[in-house]
C-alpha cells in the first residue's frame, strides 16, 4: 500500500449527496481485474460516458481543468450503498488519494484506509465552502496533510480533521493489516512451533505422502 503523508493536488467537487458505490463503479465491472490498464475508465462509467462510449461533456471529470484531480470534495453520505471495495480501487486507479466529505458510507470509509486513500470528515458547512471555492476557481488545488491533520487552500485557509491514531500511523507507514501481520511472521512461526511441541495432542498429524 502506498504511504500517505502530504498531498497537494487539484480537487473536484461532487455536489450530489448519497452517491452510492454502484454509481462509483457499476456492478458489471466488479469481476474485472483492477490491474488492467482500462480499470480507471470504470469510475463513474454510466454518468461519465454515453451509450456509445463517448465522454459526456457536462460530467465534471471530463472537464479539462479537473482531469488531473487527485482529491474528491463530496457532499453527504458519499460511498453509501453496497460494501464493494472496488469503489475505492477504482478511485485510486484514477489517481484519487483523498476524499473529503461531511459523511461517508461506513464500509467505504474503512475501505479507504485499507487501500491508501485518506478519508477526511469535516463539518458540512466547511465542505460546502470548499466546493464553492473550487467551483469559483476550477482547477484550484487543496493540500491535505496527514501529520498535522489539516486541509488547506492556496489562500491560506486551514481546517483540522480527526483521524483514528492507528489508521493514521498505518497510512503514514504505507502498511495495511496484512503487512502489519507479516511484520510478526517470525514470532508467529515461533509460536506455532512451540504450540506443536507443548500441545502435540491438538495438532493434527501430517498426511503421509
Amino acid at each position: 500500500m502506498r504511504a500517505f503523508t502530504r498531498l497537494t493536488g487539484v480537487a473536484v467537487p461532487i455536489d450530489l449527496p448519497n452517491v452510492d458505490t454502484d454509481r462509483i463503479i457499476p456492478a458489471r465491472f466488479l469481476r474485472r481485474d483492477r490491474d488492467e490498464p482500462e480499470y480507471a475508465s470504470f469510475l463513474f462509467h454510466d454518468v461519465r460516458f454515453s451509450a456509445d462510449g463517448l465522454e459526456k461533456a457536462d460530467f465534471i471529470l471530463n472537464q479539462r481543468r479537473y482531469r488531473g484531480a487527485r482529491i474528491v470534495v463530496a457532499a453527504e453520505n458519499f460511498g453509501c450503498g453496497s460494501s464493494r471495495e472496488a469503489a475505492v480501487w477504482v478511485l485510486a486507479a484514477y489517481g484519487f488519494r483523498a476524499v473529503i466529505a461531511p459523511s461517508l458510507g461506513d464500509i467505504f470509509h474503512q475501505n479507504c484506509f485499507k487501500n491508501g486513500v485518506l478519508p477526511v470528515i469535516l463539518p458540512a458547512d466547511v465542505v460546502a465552502g470548499l466546493r464553492a471555492h473550487i467551483h469559483a476557481q476550477p482547477g484550484a488545488a487543496l493540500t491535505v496533510d496527514l501529520q498535522p491533520q489539516t486541509v488547506s487552500t492556496a489562500g491560506g485557509a486551514s481546517h483540522r480533521f480527526e483521524v483514528d491514531p492507528f489508521r493514521k500511523e498505518m497510512l503514514l507507514a504505507g502498511r495495511d493489516e496484512i503487512g502489519l501481520t507479516l511484520g510478526f511472521e517470525t514470532k508467529i512461526r515461533e509460536f506455532e512451533a512451540r504450540h506443536a511441541r507443548e500441545m502435540a495432542w491438538v495438532v493434527p498429524p501430517r498426511a503421509s505422502a
